[in-house]
């Protein structure tokens, strides 16, 4: 037989916090799961009743209950901190990060890459080329070494993409 376990104790802020979460459409399914979780655990559910009504296995219940409790004292050093407290419980419910390579290239060596693109070319090219914007930015010393595939990846990811609804009002009293 399993050990009972004893309610997760919420105060009305988390509770407000954590309701939130649950209630969000725009928040991941799986932050808005942890949220259940915790709520449901908040009320004195057992792990089985609760990977049940979710659809989840009890070790993943269990998971996030002890990392909610772990967790609990340093959730307490922002009562009365709304906006930092908001920020803690996302970190909690959060994934760790995962195992793997980091990537070669920072953010500010992309933003510079990208700010190259959009300068004017060198006289002798009409435009920018994928192989010519490598050698420009490892000459200019952004890049100790990039391949023309990388340039091309980076330049895709941050093209302008149209919004599907208008951003600007149409003026009626002109």
């Amino acid at each position: 037989m399993a050990r009972p376990l004893s309610p997760l104790k919420l105060n009305i802020e988390l509770q407000d916090i954590l309701q939130t979460i649950a209630r969000s459409r725009e928040a991941p399914h799986s932050l808005v799961q942890r949220a259940e979780i915790v709520l449901s655990a908040s009320t004195g559910c057992y792990n089985k009743t609760i990977s049940k009504d979710l659809g989840l296995c009890e070790e993943t219940v269990g998971f996030w209950r002890k990392r909610w409790v772990d967790n609990t004292a340093e959730l307490e050093k922002f009562k009365n901190k709304p906006k930092q407290l908001r920020e803690a419980v996302g970190q909690v419910l959060a994934d760790r990060p995962r195992p793997g390579s980091p990537g070669t290239f920072t953010a500010e060596q992309i933003c510079q890459l990208l700010a190259v693109a959009c300068e004017t070319p060198p006289e002798h090219l009409s435009h920018w080329t994928q192989p010519e914007l490598a050698r420009t930015v490892i000459n200019r010393g952004i890049v100790a070494n990039i391949s023309a595939s990388s340039v091309g990846r980076f330049l895709k990811s941050g093209e302008f993409k149209t919004p599907s609804d208008q951003i600007l009002v149409e003026s009626y009293g002109r």
